[in-house]
């Protein structure tokens, strides 16, 4: 069984749905600490739940000095 067999019958949709949302969530988060949405939403396209706990471990970013 090759891989277009399962997109077909649809048992790998939920994944797809999943990592997608995912990705949402996470530009969201990211865009909370004032950092990039966008490159957020790409990177977790490639690293999924890693980039989560990375959102989550990394310090808000200061957007003033003062």
């Amino acid at each position: 069984m090759n891989d277009l067999s399962i997109l077909a019958d649809g048992r790998a949709a939920p994944w797809f749905v999943g990592w997608g949302t995912l990705a949402l969530i996470n530009a969201g988060l990211a865009q909370g600490k004032n950092r990039s949405g966008l490159l957020w939403f790409l990177l977790s396209l490639v690293i999924g739940p890693l980039a989560t706990l990375l959102l989550v471990v990394l310090p808000k970013v200061r957007s003033t000095l003062f």
